[in-house]
């Protein structure tokens, strides 16, 4: 039985190599950088490089929480194990240093190391092979001056059989196609600049789309569950619902670039892509984002609104909820959720509240947080945790009742899910 067992396995990798290999992508070599960027000088190279490094939020990824910038070591954590950001700054041995533009083209845009393996779409090269070969080489010039550090490379956590190349590049085959960005025509070139940036370097689909049992990325800028981090990324389609539909286009800009706006507050993940990466961006570039995000069709269809029951038990179980939001919330958000934005968000209307996904909200109510100090909002207002003041039961109370109050509508949440996420680590 075991050999037959093993014969079997043997079989099955065999076929998964044959279909890997015929289904490769194919490597694109691309066209080289233009004769207008090669004439640059260098310190326009490095200064837009670094720019485009900030675009991208390279230093998130590849730098631990007081360690050296770009020096690699951040455990990027999947429902697959652990990925671990590897060194890119220009030591020689363990970072990039060594690295042509060529090799920093192929990793970024083929997904391919110096060395010929393959690399994991946790470094989202998915998105990254839509930047321009100028672009790259603009990258590539700036980290080559970010100053070596030997720190060295750890290797990945991945679980068998996702830490074998051959299931990569089965993954690689069934997903993945190297390809520049493309600009449409058709569009003025404001919404080109927004759909390139949000497309390729800020990799906007990895968080705010769902993911299929492979990881992969599905539906769209259509919102998703983050694995593994328990956060819920919003849609950012045109939908008036759960999207962007109703905004207007300045406060999706503010929010973009300070972490703020009279409509909403950024929290969890989002707090850190705008600390470290949006605010840095210059006004031309976040007015193109905004631009190109709220012109994204809404999904098809329109969900039934909740139909809220009306049993007594229901009934009080929202007055229970409307009585702790009078005692622990009302002060900053408003006796009819008016809030006092933007430092204290309104929460009717709140998409984060109207969402059938709650855990936003419940871990906001737990965990209390902070949106980003920015420039724009060098001293933020932040909201205090209540998870030592109420037990599951009361903040699944003050949650629904959130989601209730105010013309919101959304279903109410239970003690259980309040508990799932009550040990959930912050990051």
């Amino acid at each position: 039985m075991k050999k037959k067992i093993l014969t079997l396995f043997a079989a099955l990798l065999l076929l998964l190599a044959a279909a890997a290999l015929w289904l490769w992508p194919k490597d694109d070599s691309g066209a080289p950088a233009s004769a207008a960027f090669q004439s640059l000088p260098a310190a326009e190279k490095v200064a837009r490089g670094a720019y485009l490094a900030k675009a991208g939020d390279c230093m998130a990824c590849h730098t631990t929480r007081g360690g050296v910038a770009f020096a690699g070591g951040r455990a990027l954590q999947t429902p697959f194990g652990n990925v671990i950001a590897p060194n890119i700054t220009s030591d020689k041995e363990n970072g990039i240093g060594s690295w042509s533009a060529d090799d920093f083209w192929n990793a970024l845009h083929n997904g391919k190391s110096k060395n010929g393996r393959l690399l994991y779409p946790a470094f989202p090269y998915t998105d990254y092979t839509k930047v321009t070969r100028d672009d790259s080489d603009a990258l590539y010039a700036y980290f080559q001056t970010v100053p070596a550090h030997p720190q060295a490379n750890r290797p990945h956590e991945l679980r068998f059989p996702y830490n074998q190349q051959l299931t990569l590049a089965v993954w690689r085959a069934m997903y993945f196609k190297p390809a520049v960005y493309q600009p449409d025509n058709s569009k003025p070139a404001e919404w080109n600049r927004g759909a390139y940036l949000v497309q390729g370097l800020g990799h906007c689909i990895a968080c705010h789309s769902t993911r299929n049992a492979l990881g992969a990325s599905e539906g769209g800028l259509n919102g998703g569950m983050i694995p593994v981090l328990g956060w819920y990324a919003p849609s950012l389609n045109s939908d008036r619902e759960a999207g962007l539909g109703n905004w207007q286009t300045p406060h999706i800009e503010q929010l973009l670039k300070t972490g703020i706006s009279p409509r909403a507050t950024v929290f969890g993940p989002m707090a850190e892509v705008v600390r470290q990466s949006l605010q840095h961006l210059n006004d031309a570039d976040i007015g193109a984002m905004a631009l190109y995000l709220k012109s994204l069709p809404a999904p098809d269809g329109k969900p039934e609104p909740y139909e809220r029951e009306k049993s007594s038990e229901a009934a009080a179980f929202l007055a229970a909820g409307a009585k702790i939001y009078k005692s622990q919330c009302m002060d900053c958000h408003g006796e009819n959720g008016e809030g006092i934005p933007p430092a204290y968000p309104p929460l009717a209307g709140n998409r984060a509240l109207t969402m059938d996904e709650a855990v936003n909200p419940i871990r906001i109510v737990l965990n209390g947080g902070f949106p980003p100090g920015t420039a724009g909002n060098p001293r933020p207002y932040g909201m205090p945790p209540f998870s030592h003041a109420l037990n599951d039961v009361e903040v699944a109370a003050v949650v629904s009742y959130l989601r209730s109050a105010w013309g919101n509508n959304a279903r109410p949440v239970s003690s259980v899910e309040v508990n799932r996420y009550r040990n959930v680590p912050l990051e």
